[in-house]
């Protein structure tokens, strides 16, 4: 009987193999999408309109101020209702906060560039002048024109009076700050009090007590010296506070490693905390010039106004750059105005010099080298490596202890493997001379103590005397006979 081939089964399509998967769908990690887009759009777009209408044709407005702040309201409304649609109440709130702070960002920012622009296209006029930053205006009158005179008398007193104040409120607050972190107590805590207390001082304050006690009570007259004392008033608790905060995040680790090494809390504080903090102290250093280098009223007070350079800040009046341009722009003379301008445009570009330094100073962060001290670095590498190549290539000399393959003079303990000399002790393997201690696996001459497990150097035989261990090879009688052996029953 023929048996038929059996036929193979077709599987049905439910149980055909998948399709091999096709590329992997990439995937985003934005939250902003399309119906998010349309709906900002549509909501800027359906608030102008509104505004418009209201403003032109149903109600009685006007004013630039006024629509744009009825703009923005209808604007958070429409947007609102336009997200309503899609997500639910905890996502609407979400998107008006975020649109809330993105907002506010946008006018701080256009509010900066208003305030620069503007200063440097009313100041134009001024600024297109050599002699405007040369001279001063000792020869230049309110109906001058613009190319005669200038504010360098103003430049040098800035110069003079922040870079005076600085070298006292920096080492100064620095120091007061260290006190106020590493040395906690009552009297720093009465001493922080004190200081955020004054952060809040009106500048004419600080330069009515300068007046008072530096002119007044001394008897000293107005000067560069006296305007730089008032503007340390000002600037010296916002760097001690701003430093302290700085110096506080410093992580406590850190410290303790120090100390656990052995460091004393000066050299812990001058190599840890102030290099890790360096950044951070910048930015307080900046902060307290920022706050001194535009005050008027303490420099007008302590320092006098003129229009004469005088470079000498110890004597003589002595003017700033906020305060010409005060006393500029109060001038109905349009030359006049635009050198307030031109002043003030300065001042900016001067601060910002200051803030770039500053910040190319001490914008390192902690454990980051400049290049000369990488090339130090490196440079002390090499030369600790080469003393430690010419340290490991000199031989010993005698009664020191040798290494492996070396040759050791008389009295030296030789490692495995080296040759000594008689009455030396030899390692395990070593080959001693007559009188020598040998260790395990030590070939023995005559007359010497050999290990357990020792073989007797070839030819030579154990003298009376010596002892050898059990499970030695050697086949030497025993040296000592007078044990008489045990009897057995």
């Amino acid at each position: 009987m023929t048996i038929a081939p059996e036929r193979p089964r077709l599987r049905p399509p439910a149980e055909q193999a998948p399709p091999p998967p096709g590329p992997e769908r990439r995937r985003t990690t934005g939250t902003t999408r399309a119906s998010d887009v349309y709906a900002l759009l549509g909501a800027a777009a359906a608030s102008l309109a509104l505004t418009w209408l209201l403003f032109a044709r149903l109600l009685p407005f006007s004013g630039a101020v006024g629509f744009v702040i009825v703009a923005y309201v209808l604007f958070l409304g429409l947007y609102a209702l336009l997200v309503s649609f899609d997500e639910d109440g905890p996502a609407v709130r979400d998107r008006i906060a975020g649109v809330v702070v993105r907002s506010l960002g946008l006018l701080l920012l256009a509010v900066l560039v208003f305030v620069v622009a503007f200063t440097l296209w009313e100041g134009r006029k001024a600024l297109v002048h050599l002699n405007f930053f040369t001279e001063d205006m000792s020869l230049a009158g309110p109906l001058e024109p613009l190319d005669v005179g200038g504010i360098l008398h103003a430049v040098v007193g800035t110069l003079e009076q922040v870079g005076i104040a600085l070298a006292i409120t920096v080492p100064t607050g620095i120091v007061c700050a260290i006190f106020l972190t590493e040395v906690p107590g009552p009297f720093a805590r009465l001493v922080r009090t004190i200081v955020e207390a004054m952060t809040a001082l009106p500048s004419i304050v600080a330069g009515l007590f300068v007046y008072a006690t530096v002119i007044l009570a001394l008897g000293t007259e107005r000067s560069g010296l006296a305007a730089s004392l008032a503007l340390s008033v000002m600037m010296l608790p916002i760097i001690i506070r701003a430093s302290d905060v700085v110096i506080r995040l410093v992580p406590g680790t850190l410290r303790e490693a120090s100390y656990a090494m052995g460091s004393s809390r000066w050299r812990t504080v001058w190599h840890v905390v102030l290099p890790t903090a360096r950044s951070g102290l910048t930015t307080a250093v900046i902060l307290g010039t920022a706050r001194g280098v535009g005050e008027t009223s303490p420099v007008l007070l302590t320092a006098g106004f003129t229009a004469e350079l005088n470079a000498l800040p110890t004597s003589g009046a002595q003017v700033s750059l906020p305060l010409a341009t005060f006393e500029l722009v109060k001038s109905p003379e349009p030359n006049m105005i635009a050198r307030g301008f031109g002043t003030a445009a300065v001042l900016m570009l001067l601060v910002l010099l200051l803030f770039v330094l500053a910040r190319i100073a001490g914008g390192r962060g902690p454990g980051q080298l400049t290049k000369r001290q990488e090339r130090r670095r490196a440079l002390a590498s090499r030369q600790d490596a080469a003393r430690w190549i010419s340290t490991a290539g000199t031989a010993p000399h005698p009664g020191t202890a040798s290494t492996a393959g070396t040759a050791t003079h008389p009295g030296t303990a030789s490692a495995a493997g080296t040759a000594t000399h008689p009455g030396t002790a030899s390692a395990a393997g070593a080959a001693t001379h007559p009188g020598t201690a040998s260790t395990a696996g030590a070939a023995t001459h005559p007359g010497t103590a050999s290990a357990a497990g020792t073989a007797p150097a070839p030819g030579t035989g154990s003298a009376p005397g010596t002892a050898s261990a059990a499970a030695s090879r050697s086949s030497a009688a025993p040296a000592d006979r007078s044990v008489p052996p045990r009897s057995t029953p």
